[in-house]
Order: structure tokens, then sequence, then C-alpha cells
């Protein structure tokens, strides 16, 4: 009797030490779904039910619930990253368009020149600024060859002024020399009649 007492104190000392440890044993890390299949794998049967220790249920309330709220918090904290992003994609997407808008603007300015406070394009611009070169390269060209003209005709007026002015001044040379022939010739006369 006393080695079935011996064997019954060492067979209840063993299954408590392997039912603690077995408890203790509970996974605690891990995923959710590991948790629930390490209890439905370790769990007793009992017809067509399983059996599952109260303290491993709480545990895995526990662990799940925990779960379920670190998932919140990341959820949270996900929605909070999502709107401070979808904030910053709307404030990009406004710069974006205010660039555009500038952009737009500026190539409109650098299309468009302002000529005595008219806004013309570019080529139109560019074709009356040619017209008005090509008037006064006319106008020169026809403002030259009219002074060269006039430049031919005074320096031809100027010769035959010059040739005027000789001929007269070798006419009155004549002239005072004839003078003077006769205002001899009459002096020569005056003084024969006196002398007469």
């Amino acid at each position: 009797m006393r080695k079935i007492a011996i064997l019954a104190i060492v067979l209840l000392t063993v299954s408590t030490n392997g039912f603690s440890q077995f408890q203790r044993k509970f996974i605690d890390t891990g995923s959710v779904k590991n948790q629930f299949d390490y209890l439905i794998n370790k769990s007793n049967r009992y017809e067509d039910y399983k059996v599952v220790k109260i303290y491993w249920l709480q545990k895995l309330k526990t662990n799940t619930l925990r779960t379920i709220d670190d998932l919140n918090n990341e959820i949270s904290k996900n929605k909070e990253t999502i709107n401070a992003q979808n904030k910053t994609i709307e404030n990009l997407n406004a710069e974006v368009s205010n660039l555009k808008n500038t952009i737009e603007n500026l190539n409109n300015e650098k299309e468009r020149i302002s000529l005595l406070g008219i806004h013309l394009k570019k080529g139109t611009f560019k074709t009356i600024l040619y017209l008005i070169i090509m008037v006064l390269a006319a106008l020169l060209a026809l403002f030259i060859f009219k002074f060269n003209q006039s430049n031919i005709i005074t320096k031809q007026v100027k010769v035959r002024l010059q040739e005027t002015e000789d001929e007269f001044d070798a006419h009155r040379k004549r002239a005072l020399e004839r003078e003077q022939k006769v205002m001899r010739k009459l002096q020569d006369e005056i003084n024969k009649r006196k002398d007469k």
C-alpha cells in the first residue's frame, strides 16, 4: 500500500508540475492565429467537443483584445498619417496648380510684347519691326540717293559759279584795263589840248 501511496504522490506531483508547466506554457507571443491554433491543438477532446482551460481562454482573450487595441491604435495612426498626407497632397496639388498658372502666364508674357501700350504677339511684333526697318532702310537709301544727286548738282553749280566768277574777274580786269586805257587816252588828249 505504501508503494501505491508513493506512486500516487509521485503521479500527482508530476501531473501537477506538468499541468502547471502546461498552463504556463500557453504561448503569449506570436499572432492571434498561432495562439488559436495552439489552443485548439493542445485542448482535450470530449466526444465532439474540445475542452479548453479557462486560463488559456482568458489569456487568449487578453492577447486578442490587446492585439485589437494595438491594431486600432495602428489604424488610427495610419488614418492620421493618411489625413496628413492627403492635406499635403492637396497643398501640393494647389501649389502645382498655382505653378502651372504662373508658367502659363509667363509663357503668355514671353510670347507677347508690349509696344506703346499695345500687347502684340512676337510674330506680329517681328513683322511690324521688319516692316519699319525696311521702310527706314528704303527711306535712307532714297535720302542717300537724293543727297548724292544734290551733292553732284551742287558741285557742278560750284564749278560753274567758279568759272563764272573767273570769267567775271577776267572781264572786270579787261574792262578795268580798257577803262584805264581810255582814261589815259583821254588824259593824253586833254594834255595835248592843253599844250596846244
